[in-house]
């Protein structure tokens, strides 16, 4: 079954994967005429190439083309509008917008895990538990287990979503403490520049609730 399957399905040449490729990284649509031009092809050539491309999307792809604004561009199939819609409005959800508050205590959980709220209170000298569900909500921070003293409290530490959207490869990545003292550097400063640098797009530091 699966060897018939395999001689029927529809297959691509060189130059429609040359056309997919350009119209999966194209923002708007692109004419015939832009594609022949670049991939120096007559326009005919693009239309039976664009067809075949149609004709295997149209064999149980996610994908499809659209022609608008007198060019190609590629689209989720229609029939799948529901579940890209609610996938993209979880995305939205899971954008991350830090406060000042919230990165300067993320800062002291990545310098002193595993760490207790007790601890990171102490360290700032201010409350924290909305900072701190705010982070645990965004997956950068977990729970680590309870510290073995009075009360059992839990213990916190950084999760890998925070080394991904921080661009670390691991925590020993981190600027040693000693190394900003010296550059007159503070440790919000140095999360701070690393927010805006390396957050998702769309995902820019921006305002959070916080206890301040």
């Amino acid at each position: 079954m699966s060897q018939q399957l395999r001689e029927i399905k529809p297959s691509m040449g060189i130059l429609e994967r040359q056309i997919e490729a350009m119209l999966f990284v194209s923002p708007q649509p692109v004419g015939v005429q832009e594609i022949a031009a670049h991939l120096g092809v007559s326009n005919k050539r693009v239309e039976e190439a664009i067809a075949a491309l149609q004709n295997v999307y149209e064999h149980g792809h996610g994908l499809t083309l659209l022609f608008a604004a007198g060019g190609w561009q590629m689209a989720t199939a229609s029939d799948l509008g529901e579940v890209v819609e609610s996938f993209a409005g979880l995305v939205l959800a899971q954008r991350v917008r830090l406060s000042r508050a919230a990165l300067e205590t993320l800062s002291v959980i990545a310098y002193n895990q595993p760490v207790t709220r007790s601890e990171i209170e102490d360290i700032r000298s201010v409350r924290c538990d909305r900072v701190v569900d705010t982070l645990l909500k965004h997956g950068l921070v977990r729970v680590a287990g309870r510290k073995k003293s009075i009360g059992s409290p839990l213990l916190f530490r950084t999760t890998d979503r925070f080394l991904e959207i921080f661009g670390l490869s691991s925590i020993a990545s981190l600027p040693a403490l000693d190394e900003l003292s010296e550059c007159g550097e503070s440790i919000n400063g140095v999360f701070s520049h690393m927010a805006e640098d390396s957050l998702e797009e769309g995902a820019e530091p921006g305002t959070q609730p916080s206890d301040e």
